[in-house]
């Protein structure tokens, strides 16, 4: 006994191989997200290097057309931004915990599945001098004609703002739903309420100082996004001349290399705007801080809030208009005869539909569906094996404005000599899809019981096979949803597959702002109902195919 317990203290203890035995899993894990971002660094360099010149710069700044479309975008991107958190931030507060924020969250899914530029298209159709509404006022007033209001397309670029103040304050609605639906969080709401406080005091006292600081990284992402639109800009926005980004655009797709300088110079300003408007948020929330009221223990009983109350009717306009926007452009595919002020068209008829050109259609389901299948692999592998500390670089492309990473990607493929290739163009998608891919799965991932992986392993499981036999499947429902995340996100991609496909790809998205610039308005809306169709089609598939497979296992559903 005394021997073999002196051989035991002398035998060597053995080397901690889980710490190193974790770096070969990570770098493989890692490839495919190199794969993805590794070109675009180089890209950046060659698109961007132009604009070091000082001759680039006068001749940006003597541009005449620089002065108002910086007014258009700044006055675009900060209303919008600021309305679509205002509205998500008045929704929570007045309706969280309740029932009619159970109804708000089931609504939310059928609202983000409506790609931007159809959203726009819908809304044009609503808004213009000769739109639904007007249609509608003209028939208590008596009017004729069309009134002569620039109530699109204004040179403030006020339309573009209310569009994407009512499109992002969805999605920062489900941001926020994703949030809320944490139990720490519901926890603290309940010890408020059940202190006395009402639901306004328990939100600005206790809920908001927290969950601001969660959600800096989703109003950058709005702001990012007003920054650089472009296929809403093109449709809402002011013509002449455009916002920036639609300038940027048009100056880097000119062949005049002079041009292609100016637009890197301008992508430049766009990251400079994104940084200073972060910051001065920042400042804006710190100075905020130091002057909210600390928790006294008064209660103030919900009768003191009665001039709020007309607050709680928000969530109807919003939900509204989208249900609106879906039903203005039903009605002009079908529509023959439709005059002003006539408020329902003459005639209806499906030729529209027969006559319709299916091949953006056709080339829009094979890109979406290559961009999504590839990245669900990617992102499964990194969640499960790669360097976590590394996330927040994923995110880049959502918080960091399009227009330069676009024009980073096409000199990438320039110098690879792969631009106007079905693989550019399903590369240039991966972009934008794996990080929402990443950011739908990565709460699920992360509420994984890991009792249910140690028992597998115990049982001889390999890692990979545990993960294919337990984790994945248990997993399947947040799966398809960042699946069906995915490849919304691919359907809605503008920019990616102007520059990545040089032109020989036309998708609905493509079609659609295309003829947003005066073409046909029955055509046009069934281009915008195609492009609605397939992320619909795709939600409803993520939602059916987990109840489908789990139907026998309660415990899945």
């Amino acid at each position: 006994m005394a021997a073999t317990l002196r051989r035991t203290l002398e035998r060597p203890l053995p080397r901690p191989v889980h710490a190193c035995g974790r770096w070969p899993s990570q770098w493989l894990a890692a490839l495919p997200v190199a794969l993805i971002f590794g070109p675009l660094l180089p890209g950046l360099w060659w698109a961007l290097l132009p604009a070091v010149e000082p001759s680039v710069w006068h001749a940006l700044w003597a541009d005449t057309q620089w002065p108002q479309a910086v007014r258009a975008t700044l006055t675009s991107t900060l209303l919008g931004t600021a309305l679509a958190c205002s509205f998500a931030a008045l929704l929570a507060t007045l309706n969280y915990p309740g029932a009619l924020w159970l109804s708000l969250q089931r609504r939310l899914p059928l609202l983000l599945s409506v790609p931007h530029a159809a959203f726009a298209v819908g809304l044009f159709f609503l808004l213009a001098p000769s739109g639904w509404l007007a249609r509608g006022v003209a028939q208590l007033v008596g009017w004729s004609s069309p009134p002569d209001w620039v109530t699109v397309q204004d040179s403030y670029g006020l339309s573009l703002a209310l569009a994407l103040a009512i499109k992002e304050s969805w999605f920062l609605l489900w941001v926020l739903a994703a949030v809320l639906g944490e139990q720490a969080v519901a926890r603290q709401m309940v010890m408020a309420r059940s202190l006395g406080y009402n639901r306004v005091q328990a939100w600005a006292l206790i809920l908001w100082p927290q969950l601001v600081p969660r959600l800096v990284w989703p109003m950058v992402a709005v702001l990012a996004y007003g920054l650089s639109v472009v296929d809403m800009a093109i449709i809402l926005g002011p013509g002449t001349p455009p916002t920036l980004a639609v300038l940027i655009w048009r100056w880097l797709t000119d062949p005049d290399a002079a041009l292609q300088a100016r637009g890197s110079a301008a992508a430049f300003l766009l990251l400079a705007m994104l940084l200073l408007g972060t910051l001065a948020a920042r400042g804006f929330w710190r100075l905020l801080q130091r002057r909210l009221p600390y928790p006294a223990g008064q209660r103030k009983p919900l009768r003191q809030l009665a001039p709020m109350r007309p607050w709680l009717g928000l969530h109807t306009p919003l939900f509204l208009t989208g249900y609106a926007v879906v039903a203005v452009l039903l009605l002009w595919s079908v529509a023959q005869a439709w005059f002003f002020p006539a408020l329902w068209p003459e005639a209806v008829s499906l030729q529209s539909w027969q006559q319709a050109d299916w091949a953006p259609f056709w080339t829009t389901l094979w890109l979406a569906l290559a961009a999504s299948l590839l990245c669900l692999p990617a992102v499964l592998v990194w969640l499960e094996w790669g360097p976590q500390r590394y996330n927040a670089l994923l995110y880049l492309p959502l918080i960091v404005p399009a227009l330069p990473l676009v024009a980073g990607q096409y000199a990438a493929l320039l110098h690879l000599h792969l631009d106007g290739t079905a693989v550019a163009l399903v590369w240039s998608h991966l972009l934008w899809v794996l990080p929402y891919m990443v950011l739908t799965l990565i709460g699920a991932y992360r509420a994984f019981d890991a009792r249910l992986m140690t028992s597998a392993r115990a049982l001889g499981c390999s890692h990979l096979r545990a993960c294919l036999s337990v984790k994945w499947p248990i997993l399947f429902k947040p799966i398809m949803a960042a699946l069906a995340v995915g490849f919304a996100v691919s359907v809605a991609q503008y920019l990616p597959t102007l520059f990545a496909g040089g032109g020989r790809f036309v998708t609905v998205t493509t079609e659609a702002v295309a003829l947003s610039a005066g073409g046909n308005r029955r055509v046009l809306a069934v281009q915008a109902l195609l492009q609605i169709a397939l992320p619909l089609a795709a939600f409803a598939l993520a939602a059916l195919l987990p109840y489908w497979a789990s139907r026998q296992r309660k415990g899945l559903r």
